[in-house]
């Protein structure tokens, strides 16, 4: 949960809510497909990759189908993580370059650098003992900050502050194929689903942290408490976002306080109008004393590195055990893989500050779309991915160049989905699972149905089922997404 509420989640999310356009408290929208996505993975996946004992679960996929497969599926994640963690900490420096007296690509250097160095020496182990101390940073830096924009507002001026649209969560009227609709209900939930399946179920990131656990009933319980704990995290740090956007709403009260703290209001505002993301710390600047301020950006930091960390880890695992173990040195001692493993996280660190730094040269567009090019990069991925593992655990005979065929044709449709039309990205998941399923069963099918003609043999034998017994947990967790649903119908219906 660490991993998914990043520095990008704590800054971009009550941005969102409260300055960018087409914004708005639909952002919860976003938190409906977790419990289901979540079950299915628990239900489906887990239970399955957990017995292998992967280091890299891309291994699953050359059990299954062959070699060239996993190379492929792990090259794509390797690509889309990278670019990922290269956004995350671009955002980063421009926070980080919004408190201290650094550019932003020193800011984007000092953040690799810590991060890289603890990841590097400590590995997996340090990694997750880390993200737990961090999480509670974060919380603890959104409770300070939403109480501080309360207080200041009044709990009255907050709601009435923002426009009736910003506070409309729930919008069934539109399906996110034009502009303006992409976080309307269906693509919300519908794409959640799928891209929640495939986050905690197929990217190396989450399920490297599973894998590392010792039984099948704790890996469980962990995803349990991530289904029912993520939507409250995320409805604080939206509210938050309310709060604060309401305190520079109100220009009058705002200035007056900025005249008692001597902040250059108008500056604060102009520097908003060009880049909202800056609403939170610029909000802790003026607003909050000195040491709060301090306690604030090491949360924000905290929340970076904690998303900064994982990809750096898994990515450096997924190479090691996919890439160099396979291809390159499939026989040596353990001490030599470890070795090697740390210069990979090294590797990984510097390309993706590299790519950060190469970013912020690109100045205003980029940083106007940090948090939509992390989506647009994870959504074009995830669900062909996901269809990649659905595939070969749910069916016995789809050959591998047939799964092959239909991922690079799902990446295809998803990239012209993005170019060329207005359909939400959230879709991108759920149509790019369909396009590789449809393909690849499909051709398998049409080579079956040839064969059959000629021998009498159908050659497509389904698997489906579930590994474990249906547990009155999951009937809670699906009780939960309906009730989070009716919530936020009641505080749209309330507000």
């Amino acid at each position: 949960m660490a991993t998914q509420l990043g520095a990008i989640s704590f800054v971009s999310a009550p941005a969102f809510v409260a300055l960018k356009e087409n914004g708005g408290l639909k952002w919860l929208c976003y938190e409906f497909g977790v419990p289901l996505g979540i079950l299915f993975v628990i239900i489906w996946i887990i239970p399955r990759l957990h017995q292998g004992r992967y280091v890299s679960i891309y291994e699953y996929l050359e059990q299954r189908f062959d070699r060239s497969t996993r190379a492929l599926v792990s090259m794509l994640f390797q690509l889309g993580r990278a670019l990922a963690t290269a956004v995350s900490v671009l955002a980063g420096g421009l926070i980080l370059s919004t408190a201290l007296p650094l550019s932003t690509s020193e800011a984007i250097l000092l953040i690799g650098a810590v991060t890289v160095i603890y990841d590097a020496l400590g590995g997996m182990k340090i990694v997750i003992i880390s993200d737990v101390f961090q999480m509670s940073i974060i919380f603890a830096g959104i409770l300070i900050c939403g109480i501080a924009a309360l207080s200041l507002a009044g709990w009255g001026n907050a709601w009435g502050a923002l426009s009736p649209d910003r506070l409309r969560i729930l919008d069934f009227s539109r399906w996110g194929t034009s502009s303006g609709g992409e976080y309307a209900f269906w693509p919300m939930t519908i794409g959640g689903i799928f891209l929640y399946a495939s986050y905690y179920g197929c990217d190396q990131s989450q399920v490297q942290r599973e894998l590392s656990v010792g039984t099948i009933r704790n890996v469980k319980r962990s995803l349990l408490f991530n289904a029912f704990s993520r939507f409250p995290i995320v409805l604080l740090y939206c509210l938050m976002g309310v709060f604060i956007g309401a305190v520079f709403a109100n220009p009058e009260h705002v200035s007056s306080m900025a005249a008692q703290l001597d902040t250059d209001i108008k500056g604060i505002m102009n520097v908003l109008q060009d880049d909202p993301d800056r609403m939170v710390p610029m909000f802790i600047l003026a607003f909050l004393p000195a040491g709060v301020v301090g306690l604030i950006f090491v949360s924000i930091m905290s929340a970076l590195m904690s998303s900064l960390d994982s990809a750096i880890n898994s990515l450096s695992a997924v190479t090691m055990q996919d890439f160099y173990r396979t291809y390159f040195k499939p026989r040596a001692s353990e001490r030599h893989y470890l070795i090697v493993s740390k210069g990979l996280t090294v590797f990984w660190g510097a390309f993706c500050v590299l790519v950060a730094l190469n970013f912020a040269h690109a100045a205003e567009a980029t940083r106007q779309t940090t948090i939509v090019l992390i989506n647009a990069v994870g959504s074009l991925l995830y669900g062909p991915v996901l269809a990649a593992f659905f595939i070969g655990m749910a069916t016995r005979s789809v050959s591998p160049i047939q799964v092959k065929v239909g991922v690079i044709t799902g990446i295809i449709v998803n990239i012209g989905l993005w170019r060329l039309t207005d359909i939400s990205w959230l879709w991108w998941n759920f149509i790019g699972f369909m396009v590789v399923f449809v393909i690849a069963v499909g051709l398998h099918s049409l080579r079956a149905f040839w064969g059959s003609y000629r021998r009498g043999v159908v050659l497509f034998r389904p698997s489906f089922g579930y590994a474990g017994r249906i547990e009155s947990t999951y009937v809670s967790v699906i009780m939960f997404f309906f009730l989070i649903i009716l919530f936020s119908y009641l505080i749209q219906s309330i507000v």
